[in-house]
Formats: structure tokens, sequence, C-alpha cells
């Protein structure tokens, strides 16, 4: 039963038995709780639990912008088969307190299981009689077994285990990988805790259980990857030697990642005072010769932009993350948005080459930035990596990332003396030779307009030839670089979806539900790959655009480029990432008018 089937069934009677709505096909867990209970952590130990049970998982977060307190959810979604994005209905709630309750029983379907705790105060009359109930005293075995209330969540996962089959010893084993490094008391008390959780629910719903879908041992090893670890672990692969990264949402799980493995990879990560020093930084360690990036959200990339330029000028290599999150100003900080494409195309005053790329899901993320890393180094000039919070903060099972074949390209990088040498040569494909201080190369680096060798210029010729080389860049990488966008699903089809970004998951999930349906995904937005785009949305007999802002920016900027104007769109620009449901719903809509 797909779950598009499952989402329409209202909540009367009972299930024909629980395989019907616990683990297997497209199956969504949700835990929510008052933030600083471990909400976050407990979801990412299930989707591991999952995962080393055979399934493939996606997990998806909300939380405030606060620093304690509000309400936080996870989610995670299970499946038989790879699964790319989250679900809008729930399937198990495991509620920690009331506000979880009454904020997400309308997503509860025919069947679904709730695991509360009455003795915590938490009301459960509203639901619906069809809702199979586990009454658990999370609270007390937490205090009595684990000696604190904040192991509730660890009982929790106990109960949980117990309630959907699933393994208490791949639990104990990931309890044990997440405490190594503390005393042995903490993972004794908490196996004791998630031990006293299971055979709670073991006993006391010993008859509600017996039907229960046992989970399956593993299928395919995988891991379980959140997309700011795979940018980070795609820019270590890339050889980065440098970055200099200030914390904001969602990026600054890169940086910790990177603070972590800075001495293991022999890279150098710094956390300057503000995005101004961070830009900057990275610049100057690109001019000494260091694979270098730095990385924000919005809002400080908006102090980057002097720096942007100043890269742009001087020819500096230069690899940018732009992790997007509502906007504009502070905007909607733990959520997330796509509103800052035409924002990374324009930033900085006038005209210079910058390569703009979007990654649309994790494994995407990985290689992009190590492409990204090369193309800097190749065009001498800014490359900036769009994601956002969906892709930075969810985690998904992926097989290990392979990069065998991937080469570094230090392109035009001179390592020795070279006679009568200039920095800013006139060259045919735009790219001039690139020479860093210690070669013995004389040379001058001048954000001014400058000559060939580098001294300030402001002749009127000059300049034309200045410009003109500095942008031909755009025109090689266009010829020599550039990818074509990919279509999924059959060339002919009665709709086209063209999407950018994070979108990519919940439309291929969408579309399992279709074989009239294709979907053009974008990845590179600067240069733009205007000729397959036009080629694709000519033929197509309707289109639709979907993204996640509100002026569809990918609408406009595909205009720009084809003259094809989408008259159709799909927006969304409530900090929530689209549910594959939802882009269901418009399609059968949008064929049914």
């Amino acid at each position: 039963m797909s779950l598009f089937n499952r989402k329409n069934k209202k909540m009367k009677g009972k299930p024909k038995n629980n395989s019907d709505i616990f683990f297997g096909r497209d199956f969504c867990f949700k835990i929510g709780g008052e933030a600083g209970y471990g909400i976050m952590s407990a979801g990412v130990t299930f989707s591991k639990i999952a995962n080393r049970s055979g399934y493939y998982i996606f997990d998806y977060s909300e939380y405030p912008s606060i620093i304690r307190g509000g309400h936080n959810v996870m989610q995670v979604t299970i499946s038989n088969e790879p699964v790319k994005s989250q679900l809008r209905h729930t399937d198990f709630l495991v509620a920690l307190n009331q506000d979880t309750i009454d904020f997400h029983k309308n997503e509860l379907i025919n069947g679904s299981g709730v695991l509360f705790d009455s003795e915590n105060g938490i009301n459960v009359d509203s639901l619906p009689k069809s809702i199979q109930l586990f009454d658990v005293p999370i609270n007390k075995i937490a205090k009595e077994v684990g000696g604190s209330e904040i192991m509730r969540n660890t009982a929790a996962l106990g109960a949980t285990m117990a309630a959907l089959g699933g393994s208490l010893n791949i639990l104990k084993d990931l309890i044990t990988e997440e405490f190594a490094n503390k005393k042995p008391e903490v993972i004794e008390k908490n196996h004791a805790t998630c031990e006293a959780g299971y055979n709670y629910v073991e006993k006391k719903y010993k008859d509600k259980l017996k039907n229960t879908l046992q989970l399956k041992p593993n299928i395919k090893k995988q891991m379980v990857v959140s997309g700011n670890e795979a940018l980070a672990l795609g820019a270590i692969a890339a050889g980065l030697q440098f970055a200099s990264v200030y914390p904001m949402s969602p990026i600054s799980g890169i940086l910790h990642f990177l603070a972590s493995q800075q001495e293991e990879y022999n890279f150098i990560y710094k956390q300057p005072e503000d995005e101004i020093s961070a830009i900057n930084m990275a610049i100057g360690a690109s001019f000494a010769g260091a694979r270098s990036m730095t990385i924000s959200s919005g809002g400080g990339f908006c102090l980057m932009t002097e720096g942007y330029g100043l890269a742009g000028i001087t020819e500096t290599p230069l690899v940018i993350v732009e992790g997007m999150r509502g906007s504009p100003a502070t905007g909607l900080p733990t959520w997330t948005e796509q509103g800052d494409l035409r924002f990374v195309l324009h930033a900085h005053q006038g005209d210079f080459p910058r390569i703009v790329l979007a990654a649309g899901d994790i494994e995407e993320a990985f290689h992009l930035i190590m492409r990204a890393f090369n193309l800097a180094d190749i065009y001498q000039t800014p490359v900036l990596l769009l994601v956002d919070k969906q892709i930075c903060e969810s985690h998904k099972s992926t097989d290990r990332f392979n990069f065998k074949d991937y080469k570094i390209s230090r392109g035009k990088l001179l390592t020795k003396k070279q006679a009568n040498y200039e920095r800013y040569k006139l060259t045919k494909d735009g790219i001039s030779p690139r020479s860093i201080p210690g070669t013995g190369n004389h040379f001058v680096v001048n954000s001014d307009e400058h000559s060939q060798v580098g001294y300030s210029n402001e002749e009127a010729d000059n300049r034309i030839e200045q410009m003109e080389k500095r942008m031909r860049k755009l025109e090689t990488c266009k010829e020599l670089d550039m990818d074509k966008p990919q279509l999924y699903g059959p060339k002919k089809a009665d709709l086209t979806i063209v999407s950018w970004g994070s979108n990519k998951g919940a439309i291929l999930d969408a579309m399992k539900e279709f074989d009239n349906v294709n979907f053009l995904h974008i990845v590179w937005i600067n240069p733009f790959p205007e000729d397959e785009v036009r080629k694709v949305l000519e033929k197509a007999k309707h289109i639709l655009n979907i993204e996640c802002n509100y002026s569809a920016q990918m609408g406009g900027l595909i205009s720009e480029k084809t003259g094809i104007k989408i008259e159709n769109n799909l927006l969304r620009y409530d900090g929530r990432p689209f549910f594959p449901e939802e882009i269901v719903e418009k399609i059968r809509d949008f064929l049914n008018s």
C-alpha cells in the first residue's frame, strides 16, 4: 500500500493488522517535545536504527529559533525503497509533551500509534478511537532508572522499539557509540533506561504487539548522513586547505564537523569575528595558494558581498556555500526557503564572472562542492554553491560516497618562475596564468581596474579588454564544464515539472504515482543552460514550476534566459519544505482540469 493511498484513508474502524501501520512501506515516525530534551538526537538515533535494520530513511526536523524551550519535532520517513523526502502524515507519534499531541494529531491516519506519558499530564482524549495508544511512564523510568528526567528520550526510544518490533540491541549499540567518550556508567544508565522502556511496553501491551511487523535484517549497508556532513566531507575530499566560517543556521553543522576533523586531515579551520572577516581571510588564503572556502547563510552573505566582488576582480579562486533560510533580515532563522537565487546572481556592484550551482539533495551536495573547488581554481573566480536548511539539516541513508575518479585540478597555477609574467594577461579563454607568492614571479594584485601586469589603469581600451577577458570565462566554462540539466521521467509527458534545489526529493517521490509526468532539474544557475532548458520546455505540453519562494525566482530566470514564460507555479514560502503528497495533489488537479 503506497503512502499516497494511505494518506486518504479516513480514521474510522480498526486496521486489519498492525503490519499495515508499522515498519515497512513509507512509514513515518515522529518524536516531539520541548527543546533541550534531546529530541533531535533521538530522531537521528531512530534513523540509524531503521537504517541498520535494512530500511531506507529520510529525516526532517522543525524547531524554533530560541535557545531553550519551544516545540521541537523530528520525523523519520522509512521505506523498503529509496526515499528522498519527508511525509505529511504520521504513522507513529512519540509525544513527550502535550504540544506534540495538539500540534500533530491531525497528521495521524487510521491505525496510527501514539506513545505518551499520562503521568506527565499528557491528555489524549481528543484523538480518534482508531488510534492505538501506548501509555508509558517515560518520566518515571527516566528518573528512577536513569537518574535524570533528561533521559526520557532514551526511555521513549526503548519503548518505541518494543511497540514497533525493533531491535533493542541495535539501540544499545548506538548508545554505546554515542557515549564512547563518556564514563562507563553513563552508557550503563542509558542501556538500563532504554531496556526499562522496552520491557514496560512488551509486558503491558503484549497482546497488541503480537501482529507487529518485525524489522528485517540488513539488506544493504548504507550510511546515514546530513547535508552539512556531506558538504564538509566533500570539501575535505576535494583537498580543502583553509576554511573560515562564522556560525549561522543552517550551516553551523558544517563548521562543527570541520573543526573536529582539521588535525586528522591537515587543513585549517578558523572561526573569525564576523562574516566580513571570514570571506577576506578565505580570499587571503587562496591568494597564498590554499584551496579555500567560506560558508554562510543569506544574512551573513550580505556582509560578504564586498569580498565577493573583490575575489571577482582580482580573479582569486574561492568556494562559497550559501545555506538559504527564510528571509529577509533575520526572517525565519531555523526554517527553509529558496529566496536567495536572484541575490547571489546580482550581489555586489557591477559585472564580474561568478559560477553558481544549486544542490538538489545530499549526494549532489557532496559531489558539487568537490566540483566547485576545481571550477574555482580553473576559472579563478568565486564559485557559489546554494543549499538550504532542508538539505543542510536533514539526514538520508545513502551509499558511501564514491570519489575515486575525482582529480584535483589547479588550473593555470604556476609553480615556477616564468619570464615576462603577467598576472592578468589577455587570453582567448579569459583565464590568465596565476602565480602565488614565493614562486619568484613579480606581480601585483589590484582591486582597481588594472593592466595585464596588475597596476591600476583607467584607460578605456584597457577597461574593455580586462572586462571582456574576465567575462569570457563564463563562455569557456559553459562550453567545457557546464552539465546539461537532467530530465527525470519519460521524454514525452502530459506535464513537465521544472524546479531546482531541495524540491528535487519531494518531486521524485511524488512522480512515483505517475507515468505521464517528467521533471527538469536545474543545477547550473550561472552560467545558465538556456539552450537545453528551452529545448525541453518548448516540447512540453504543460509546464509547472515548483519553488520555495514568493516570486518564482527560477521561473523568472527561465523567462529571462529562454523567453519562455511559465504561467503555472506551485510556490511555498512558509518555511516548510514541499511534501510529496501536496505535489501529487497539485499534479492530479492539474491533469484533471
